[in-house]
């Protein structure tokens, strides 16, 4: 049967990331180890003001949505969550751009570069990360958590159930926001409620993307969801949007938002200072579900977003709902 809601909260087994990510090594050149392992740069104090820079750069251009909301963080945490992003960013787009053949090489060489602490001059976003990830002593273990959800996208493309795709998601956006709260502050209590919020965002993406994923020949809504709608894959491929495909599309869009609301207490657990960010960033980015059903469900041919007067109203809308539920 199937439900919106999700009362267990999943986790991939122990040690199944680092098993994924041992994988890759096959995919490194001797050569270049040894030169990563060896080649030491000392970072200066402007090339890590200038990483940063760039961190920042890439937050506006890529996600205003994330950017808007992270202003609200103390400038110290706002420097940090925007290397996390442009870290998240750039290691998501080693898979999704490289040339042909090349993804599983090209990937290699950055979790060596990540592993090694390997800081090379000419790139800023390792830079701002590896700096970011002394100063707050950010887990490992998350890190490759995070870089095994990305290696998944080189050889999976089917999720035959919400469970499995919710290992996915937990790896790509759960761990985010885990990592995230490594650097803002918490509680243990909200790690639960930060694992279902990360599921919300990467589900709310997965539905905004569902033609652009197609085009990579990628398919994420689970398996068991198409047979239950009688969606065939064919009509996604084709960008076809029959009544059974609205119909599966607002079942997807209904479950993001439970989860959007189940993770909603575990916000009021987070460091004060915070909490606001948050709240913002999951209430704009759950905006993206209107505009999609406003779009009627054409996740093909228009790209849904959060104009920015409506952010300012989402923005508006975090804020007094925080007050009114945790102060």
């Amino acid at each position: 049967m199937l439900t919106q809601h999700t009362e267990t909260v999943l986790r991939p087994p122990a040690g199944d990331a680092t098993a994924l990510l041992d994988s890759l090594k096959r995919f490194i050149d001797h050569s270049d180890h040894s030169r990563v392992v060896t080649d030491y740069h000392t970072i200066t104090d402007a090339e890590r003001e200038a990483a940063y820079a760039t961190c920042v750069a890439m937050t506006r251009h890529h996600s205003k949505s994330f950017y808007v909301s992270t202003e609200l963080l103390p400038p110290a945490k706002r420097q940090a969550i925007r290397a996390l992003y442009a870290f998240c960013r750039t290691s998501d787009d080693i898979v999704d751009q490289a040339a042909a053949g090349s993804a599983p090489h090209a990937l290699a060489h950055w979790v060596n570069l990540v592993h090694h602490r390997a800081t090379p001059h000419d790139n800023p976003v390792l830079i701002a990360w590896h700096d970011t990830v002394a100063r707050y002593n950010i887990s490992q273990e998350l890190i490759d958590e995070l870089l095994a959800g990305i290696a998944m996208d080189l050889t999976v493309t089917r999720y035959a159930t919400f469970a499995d795709l919710w290992m996915y998601c937990y790896r790509v956006a759960s761990v985010v926001g885990l990592i995230s709260m490594q650097i803002i502050g918490h509680v243990e209590e909200a790690v639960d409620y930060a694992v279902k919020l990360g599921v919300a965002l990467q589900l709310t993406n997965i539905l905004r993307d569902i033609g652009e994923d197609a085009g990579r020949g990628r398919i994420y809504i689970p398996q068991e969801d198409l047979v239950a709608f009688g969606v065939d894959e064919a009509e996604i491929f084709a960008h076809q949007r029959s009544p059974r495909f609205k119909a599966l599309m607002r079942f997807q869009s209904a479950r993001a938002h439970a989860l959007y609301e189940e993770s909603w207490p575990g916000i009021g657990l987070l460091n004060p200072d915070s909490s606001l960010a948050i709240a913002a960033a999951a209430t704009i980015y759950r905006g993206i579900l209107d505009s999609i059903h406003q779009h009627d469900y054409d996740v093909f041919t228009k790209r849904a977003f959060v104009p920015f007067l409506r952010k300012m109203g989402l923005l508006w809308q975090a804020r007094q709902r925080l007050k009114r539920d945790f102060q």
